[in-house]
C-alpha cells in the first residue's frame, strides 16, 4: 500500500504512530507551512512536520491545494489512498479522487452527527452520552462523504474537550489501521449518510466562553467544552466596575456549577472565595 497523510497538530501524530507500528508507514506527508509563533514571533513548523523528520519521512508544506500542487502529486504516484487528519484546508475534489481508493478522512463524530469544525466540543456542549469516530471517502462538501467504519464511545460526566479529543485519537488511530488494508483490498462497502440526522459543529469564538448568564448545567457544559480554547469567563461587578473572571477551576456539585479558583483580569489566580472576600470588602 503506498499513500499520503495529509495532517498538521500533534493530534495527528498519534495516527501516524499507530500507522507506522502497525508496519504501514506513508510514503509521503503533506503538513501546513512553517507560521510565526510566540513573543519573538520566529518560525515553528507543525508536529506533523517534526514527526516527519524525526522518522525519516519525506514532506511537503504546500502553501495552497492548488493545481500545481495537485499535477505535483499526480507526478509522484501512483497513489493507493490519501489519508488525511485535521489537516486545515478545504480539499478539491479532484486532488481527493486523485488516488485509487480516493481520500479517508477520520473525523472525530458520529457521522451524520456534528458536521463541522467543533464535532469534540459540540456533543459536550449539546449533552450527548456518546460520540465516536467515523472514517469517511472525503468529499469536497464538508464532512458529506460516505462512512467507511465507524465506532462510538460514551461520553465521561466530568470529561473535558481536551480529554476526550485524546481518547478519540487512540480510539480513531486504531479503527484507521484495523480498516484501511480491508478498504484497500475492496472488502468494505461506503455507507452514504443520512442527512436527516445531520447537526452541525460551528467553529468556535472567543465569546463563546462567556458563561455569566447562563443556567448552571450550561455553565457546567461550556467549561469543559471550551477547557482548552476559549476557556470559560463570567463578569462581575466589583467597586463600581465590570470585572472579567476567568474560570480556573470548576466543578459539577449536586446539580450545581461551583466555582473553585478564578484569574481576576489583571490578576493572579485565587480562590473564588477569596474573591468574593475581597469583593465584599472593597
Amino acid at each position: 500500500m503506498r499513500y499520503a497523510f495529509f495532517g498538521t497538530p500533534g493530534v495527528a501524530c498519534t495516527f501516524l504512530d499507530a500507522l507506522t507500528q502497525a508496519g504501514m508507514p506513508p510514503a509521503l506527508i503533506v503538513t501546513a507551512p512553517d507560521k510565526p509563533a510566540g513573543r519573538g514571533m520566529e518560525l515553528k513548523c507543525p508536529p506533523v512536520a517534526q514527526w516527519a523528520s524525526k522518522h525519516g519521512i519525506p514532506l511537503l508544506q504546500p502553501e495552497k491545494l492548488d493545481t500545481a500542487f495537485i499535477e505535483h502529486m499526480r507526478a509522484q504516484g501512483p497513489w493507493d489512498v490519501f489519508i488525511v487528519i485535521a489537516y486545515g484546508a478545504i480539499f478539491p475534489q479532484e486532488l481527493i479522487d486523485l488516488p485509487a481508493y480516493k481520500t479517508l478522512n477520520v473525523h472525530f463524530s458520529l457521522l451524520p452527527r456534528w458536521r463541522g469544525a467543533s464535532p469534540v466540543e459540540s456533543p459536550i456542549l449539546a449533552g450527548d452520552g456518546e460520540t465516536g469516530c467515523a472514517i469517511q471517502v472525503m468529499r469536497a462538501k464538508l464532512d458529506t462523504g460516505p462512512v467507511v467504519a465507524l465506532e462510538k464511545t460514551p461520553i465521561g460526566e466530568d470529561e473535558t474537550a481536551p480529554a476526550l479529543r485524546a481518547r478519540l485519537g487512540e480510539i480513531g488511530s486504531r479503527l484507521l489501521v484495523e480498516t484501511l488494508p480491508r478498504y484497500t483490498a475492496g472488502e468494505l462497502t461506503p455507507a452514504e449518510q443520512d442527512d436527516a440526522h445531520m447537526t452541525y459543529a460551528k467553529k468556535m469564538k472567543k465569546e463563546d466562553g462567556d458563561i455569566t448568564h447562563d443556567d448552571d448545567i450550561t455553565r457546567w457544559r461550556k467549561y469543559r467544552a471550551y477547557a482548552e480554547w476559549p476557556g470559560t469567563c463570567l463578569f462581575t461587578e466589583r467597586g463600581g466596575k465590570t470585572v472579567r473572571l476567568k474560570i480556573a477551576a470548576a466543578r459539577f456539585e449536586d446539580d450545581r456549577f461551583v466555582i473553585d479558583r478564578v484569574i481576576p483580569e489583571g490578576k493572579k489566580e485565587m480562590s473564588y472565595a477569596d474573591f468574593l472576600r475581597s469583593s465584599v470588602a472593597a
